[in-house]
């Protein structure tokens, strides 16, 4: 399974009865041309050769999210606040797509390594972030190339989700951390998935897809939606403690460039953060 970033904003068809908290993920979803969404229990099937495929449309996807609401004024400003001072920490960007969080990381004073599943992705890093960049190709759903406690910190925003078992990956990932390192991580909001879809059952895990325009070259991307506990559960038993579990608001200046979009709400549902501590 592919380790990227996607838009992850959701579906803005059929939805007037899931409440006003959905309607600014529903905007952002809308502005890049979403189509319905598809779930099935995990015993069901997808077309994995076409989902979440960022060789063939991640160039169209990263210029369409550079500035949106939902990535660059929601997702990546509440993962840099979780990061806090980071100069001088080695961080591992893990899923980094075109580099936007390692470029705000490296500017900050990290000492940042990335890779992507996505060769497309890879490239489009190395060009924001020159030659000399720390980049690969990888998957983090098999063995990562880098020695035991490389990492201060780990990111994997917008990543997880993907993934129908956490648990290889989430060794992994507590594995090149050192002891009281950090995985700072967002994946798609729980709840939302129920308010989508209200006769699913929140407590299985279940795929479901979504079908997106970027930038007018479509793309279909599949997640897989798992119950809070079902998460945190994950966490503790790939060596992890829970230090913060964050909904937060967005950047200020959000307001501003997508009054439409906000109106007069202060905060929206989309995703759910997290800072695990490696134990």
């Amino acid at each position: 399974m592919a380790a990227a970033k996607s838009c992850d904003a959701h579906a803005s068809v059929g939805l007037s009865g899931v409440g006003v908290e959905l309607a600014v993920c529903q905007a952002g979803c809308a502005r890049i041309g979403c189509m319905p969404s598809t779930f099935e229990s995990s015993a069901g099937s997808v077309d994995e050769a076409v989902v979440n495929d960022y060789d063939t449309f991640g160039e169209a996807y990263a210029a369409e999210t550079e500035t949106s609401l939902i990535n660059a004024y929601y997702t990546r400003p509440a993962i840099l606040d979780l990061a806090g001072e980071v100069t001088d920490r080695q961080i591992l960007d893990a899923g980094c797509g075109s580099g936007p969080l390692f470029e705000a990381l490296r500017g900050r004073g990290a000492i940042v390594t990335g890779f992507d599943s996505s060769t497309k992705m890879v490239e489009l890093a190395r060009q924001r972030l020159g030659d000399t960049a720390a980049l690969q190709v990888a998957d983090i759903g098999s063995p990562l190339p880098f020695p035991d406690g490389t990492f201060d910190d780990v990111i994997a925003s917008l990543v997880l989700h993907y993934l129908e078992d956490w648990t290889a990956p989430l060794a992994e990932l507590r594995r090149v951390l050192r002891p009281g390192g950090r995985l700072i991580m967002a994946v798609n909001h729980p709840t939302v998935f129920k308010l989508l879809y209200p006769e699913a059952d929140y407590f299985a895990t279940v795929k479901w897809s979504e079908e997106y325009t970027f930038s007018g070259q479509k793309g279909t991307l599949t997640y897989w939606h798992r119950p809070l506990h079902a998460m945190t559960d994950a966490f503790t038993a790939a060596g992890f403690r829970t230090a913060v579990i964050s909904e937060p608001h967005p950047a200020p200046g959000a307001r501003e460039r997508f009054p439409d979009d906000l109106g007069e709400r202060q905060a929206f549902l989309c995703f759910l953060f997290f800072v695990l501590e490696a134990v």
